[in-house]
């Protein structure tokens, strides 16, 4: 009987080291920028200016010399008055904006610095107000993290400016399972989807165009290897769970039989 007992002991332990070794995980694969040097890194990469686009939501206030003149520009908007969109002038499918005043203006294509323009020369030439000062900003500038991050999730963006890690970071980081060498950036301009793949375990995402993300960007974060073995190991863990309570069982009714 002693010589079953052992065999079963050994069993156990044979099966508890090979869960120990499984375990183990590379520590240089979970290092951000890893093995890059100290050193001073010039980028040429500027902040991306966000082109507008049909259901853009934007923020359009103006100012003047004269507050009287300027309030009915400033008045609330009700054409995004629908269920969890902020106020502000929505961007039609055909392209345009419903303004005060001044009616349809064509938005879609334009940077806000050539919309701001383009309403300023229009107050101007109806001779509506005098040196008017337009101002705005994306009401709905935001991007999209996924995958292997510890909080997935829509993030708005107040000042329209936010670079790839800052994203990861509001996601709450990436997971000890994410895929470093090969994060994935999908952005639509034109029509156009375009995929690129950064790797955060070199100094390439500092000097590439990609920096900077732009609204409605969409990043997703693979799971490595250890991701996969996981599963698999809490599946062995499971059964490894049920076998120990057999072994242990069977150790019992051993002890009894021997009795």
């Amino acid at each position: 009987m002693s010589l079953t007992r052992s065999n079963i002991l050994a069993a156990t332990a044979l099966m508890l080291l090979l869960l120990a070794g499984s375990s183990c995980t590379d520590t240089r694969s979970v290092v951000y920028f890893n093995g890059v040097p100290d050193s001073e890194v010039r980028s040429k990469t500027p902040v991306p200016e966000t082109v507008i686009g049909k259901n853009d939501i934007l923020s359009i206030t103006v100012s003047s010399l004269n507050p009287d003149a300027t309030a009915i520009f400033n008045a609330p908007t009700t054409n995004t008055a629908s269920s969890g969109i902020p106020p502000g002038y929505l961007v039609s499918a055909e392209g345009y904006i419903l303004f005060p005043i001044l009616g349809n203006i064509k938005a879609e294509g334009m940077t806000k610095e050539q919309l701001k323009n383009e309403i300023t020369r229009k107050l101007v030439e109806r001779q509506l107000l005098t040196d008017p000062i337009v101002a705005i900003r994306f009401l709905n500038f935001r991007v999209t993290v996924l995958g292997e991050v510890k909080n997935p999730a829509v993030l708005t963006i107040p000042n329209e400016k936010i670079s790839l890690l800052e994203a990861i970071g509001m996601a709450g980081d990436l997971t000890i399972n994410a895929k470093r060498d090969n994060v994935l950036i999908l952005r639509e301009e034109e029509g156009t989807k375009t995929i690129k793949r950064i790797n955060l375990n070199s100094d390439e995402l500092l000097t590439s165009p990609y920096y900077y993300l732009r609204s409605n960007d969409i990043v997703y974060v693979e799971p490595n290897k250890n991701a996969v073995k996981q599963n698999k190991l809490n599946t062995n863990q499971t059964w490894i769970t049920v076998a120990l309570g057999v072994m242990s069982l069977g150790i019992i009714l051993l002890d009894r039989i021997s009795l």
